[in-house]
């Protein structure tokens, strides 16, 4: 399964015929865009905003958040048992992503959302588009509208999430989060309904477990909704905080097996998201030093709104799963979730969060990729996708260390060093390089680079 990436074994012939034509060693002009991609069984046509690309695709139909004893789905499950805890107050809806198609509008992932026009989320650098109508999802988030319109006051939804990205240990352009809400009818049946979630929830928690650093304001920068009732908002973010607090300690110290013998301290922060106000960051204190672990925040009105969602007000928090299963597990690169390696999988068979035992560190080999560029720049992430179609998971990082412009004719040069290292064994010199005759074949074709 390792080595030069290859489609999927139900891949179409569109798809390998795509990906030969990406691979493809060529000294013509740039690679043409194929008019149509096949993407999970159907057919999208193609136009001037396309980037998605074939690593990408064969990466859709993996799924790890629903494989019993990956660590994702590990983690998925105790979230969403810490929240449907015998005797809470109220039920978590935990829909299956696989009813979500991972392809969304701009509507869904940023319209719906409050996304400004200019957001840097929505440029080809950031995201990876189909065509100009659709794209991968960002976030979980782009099924919010979905799921609230869905009747469920209370939901739970993990799925699999898209973004163009740099290659490093803690950095893969698909990753997995969950997302979290809680909505309350404004009326005096729904705010009791909120006193009595709140009493319970402050109940459930034992606080004296607990040292809360609060540094969160209401003010012009982190404000209340205009509609809102303010009185009726503290509850809500009263409930949010004890939620988040609870599920905290739940994951940092009765997950991670850490000593009772000193409070978990939690700091809340305030926080920019276009889908809440007032909005939070939360970090916990672990291992010696403060870790940013999710965001959160009263829902925007025009969100519920969107979900003919009417007379609410409710509370979401998003978070990363491999993030914090890399933090209580120490798993130490982010490519590892992708292993199908026995010494990896067999670690967490058992359904806990173990920490992880490394089983070998294989020699790295590394190579330089240097080019004249046809113009100006070159973005990085279009170098990182075009690392990712040639070597795949067999790329550890790839890091630019010359950024050079030639004194006489203006021309400016780039050299990133590429550390192919695989996880699970060594690698020959004559594979690396034939991967690297590759890289820089395809630099050429799509870049419209000059090798040095």
């Amino acid at each position: 399964m390792f080595g030069l990436r290859r489609p999927p074994k139900h891949a179409s012939h569109a798809f390998r015929s795509w990906t030969n034509t990406f691979l493809r060693r060529s000294l013509a002009a740039p690679t043409s865009r194929p008019p149509s991609i096949e993407i999970l069984g159907g057919t999208y046509p193609t136009d001037e905003t396309t980037n998605i690309t074939p690593s990408i695709i064969s990466k859709l139909p993996e799924r790890l958040y629903s494989r019993p004893g990956h660590p994702i789905h590990i983690l998925k499950s105790l979230i969403e048992s810490h929240f449907n805890q015998h005797g809470a107050p109220s039920t978590f809806h935990c829909p299956s992503a696989d009813s979500f198609s991972p392809l969304v509008t701009p509507k869904q992932n940023f319209d719906d959302l409050s996304f400004p026009s200019d957001h840097p989320g929505r440029s080809l650098q950031d995201s990876y588009y189909v065509n100009r109508d659709l794209l991968l999802r960002t976030h979980t988030s782009a099924h919010e509208v979905e799921l609230f319109a869905s009747g469920h006051n209370s939901w739970l939804f993990t799925s699999d999430v898209y973004r163009r990205d740099e290659i490093d240990a803690s950095h893969y352009p698909v990753f997995h989060q969950m997302e979290g809400a809680s909505v309350f009818s404004t009326n005096v049946t729904g705010m009791k309904d909120l006193v009595d979630n709140i009493e319970y929830t402050r109940y459930a928690t034992d606080q004296k477990d607990l040292e809360i650093e609060d540094l969160t304001v209401i003010n012009d920068e982190n404000p209340y909704q205009l509609d809102h009732d303010p009185e009726q908002v503290d509850l809500v973010i009263e409930s949010l905080k004890l939620s988040i607090n609870g599920l905290l300690l739940k994951l940092f110290r009765d997950a991670a097996g850490v000593s009772r013998a000193d409070p978990l301290r939690v700091r809340w922060i305030p926080a920019y998201f276009p889908f809440t106000t007032p909005s939070y960051e939360v970090e916990v204190f672990f291992n010696g030093k403060w870790l940013e672990i999710l965001g959160c925040g009263v829902v925007q009105d025009a969100t519920l709104q969107h979900a003919n969602v009417k007379n609410k007000l409710g509370w979401a928090f998003g978070l990363g799963l491999e993030r914090i299963a890399m933090i209580l597990t120490s798993i130490p690169d982010i490519r590892l979730f992708w292993s199908k390696d026995h010494r990896f999988l067999s670690q967490f068979s058992s359904g806990n969060l173990t920490k992880f035992q490394p089983y070998s560190k294989y020699p790295a080999c590394y190579k330089d990729l240097s080019f004249w560029l046809p113009g100006p720049t070159v973005e990085h992430n279009d170098v990182f996708d075009l690392v990712r179609d040639c070597a795949g998971d067999l790329v550890e990082n790839v890091e630019l260390i010359d950024d050079f412009i030639h004194p006489k004719n203006q021309k400016r040069s780039l050299c990133f060093r590429i550390n192919y290292r695989s996880m699970d064994r060594s690698l020959s010199n004559e594979e690396v390089n034939e991967i690297h005759t590759r890289v820089a074949s395809l630099s050429k074709d799509r870049l419209g680079v000059e090798i040095r």
